[in-house]
């Protein structure tokens, strides 16, 4: 048996028990020790803009962390009792863009845990083992349930392909923000900046390596690199402007509603490399998990609260409060 949190439709959720089935071939049985909540849940808890009304109901939780109970046949027994997490995407690993190693473009996924299939705000996931990272047995494995983020920030560092002594600014010192910070200054660069309007971004800015943090506008220099995490409507039309010419700019936040376009004119005058960052593939996952373990990536200091299953509700209200850091639901 199994406990989940079930999302009937937008505002309406219970918690259910169910039968739970056996890791089939390939597949594992991971019990469930923290599951991350995002914008995205909120998104869809609210029944937001993009989000597919056919999509109900469903289990939610797409950043988690566990530990292997059971393995299907075909899958190694030694997975058993091993601290993991896991990839979000069921990719295929046979089309062309899992196999030009983009499987976070893939063509012939399987679906989506928590969005299409159950996810992780449940005691009890079945996963395929090709998707799991194993955990240091050193370290903090609830935390590691934020490493959905930390690789996607990993593929917009990986992306940048940062050098010593470049001059590098983030744009959006929220979550994904801070963790390519923390990634960066592994880089050296001369100077990396944080770029955000929030003065309350400062402290977790700085302390992931970031020299200072500034105010839209108010940077008053250029940087060789600049990646956009922010999603607001205006980062990356502010990232652009502070990257300078001839330099890399890496599109990592996801904006909602009209903004500032990127001018094709201003992109050519200014000679741009351009990057875009949707998600994280398995090299960037690898990344990631690799930094983690090794005790590169603080994701502990990113948790502001830990609630269980049941306070879903005071989650998703919780997450309203622009203070709100990353929330931890613990079945």
């Amino acid at each position: 048996m199994s406990r989940s949190l079930l999302l009937e439709k937008p505002g309406s959720w219970r918690i259910v028990t169910t039968d739970l089935r056996d890791p089939g071939p390939g597949e594992v049985l991971v019990r469930v020790e923290a599951a991350g909540v995002c914008r995205t849940d909120r998104d869809l808890f609210e029944g937001g803009a993009g989000v597919d009304p056919r999509a109900y109901p469903l289990v939610p939780g797409h950043e988690w962390s566990g530990t292997v109970l059971h393995t299907g046949p075909g899958v190694d027994r030694g997975l058993v009792g091993v601290a993991v997490t896991g990839e979000v995407l069921r990719n295929c690993q046979v089309c062309d863009r899992c196999r030009e190693g983009d499987t976070n473009l893939c063509t012939g996924a399987g679906g989506e845990f928590g969005f299409t299939e159950p996810g992780a705000f449940a005691d009890r996931l079945v996963v395929p083992a090709r998707l799991l990272h194993r955990i240091a047995p050193e370290a903090d494995l609830a935390a590691a349930a934020l490493l959905h983020p930390a690789a996607h920030a990993a593929a917009a560092v990986l992306r940048a392909g940062v050098r010593p002594g470049d001059r590098v600014a983030v744009v959006g010192a929220g979550t994904v923000g801070v963790l390519a910070i923390r990634l960066l200054a592994a880089c050296s660069p001369a100077r990396l900046v944080a770029v955000d309007p929030r003065e309350s971004r400062a402290e977790p800015a700085v302390a992931a390596g970031a020299a200072a943090l500034v105010a839209p506008g108010a940077a008053g220099e250029e940087f060789d690199v600049v990646i956009e995490a922010a999603g607001g409507s205006a980062g990356a039309h502010e990232a652009m402007l502070l990257t300078r010419r001839g330099g890399t700019l890496v599109l990592a936040g996801h904006p909602a509603g009209p903004g500032t376009p990127l001018a094709p004119g201003d992109l050519v005058a200014r000679q741009l490399t351009v990057h875009a960052v949707a998600g994280a593939n398995s090299a960037a996952w690898a990344h990631a998990v690799r930094a983690y373990n090794a005790g590169l990536l603080d994701l502990r200091a990113l948790v502001t609260h830990e609630l269980p299953l049941e306070e879903y509700g005071e989650a998703m209200r919780l997450l309203a409060d622009p203070a709100t850091g990353k929330i931890l639901l613990r079945p």
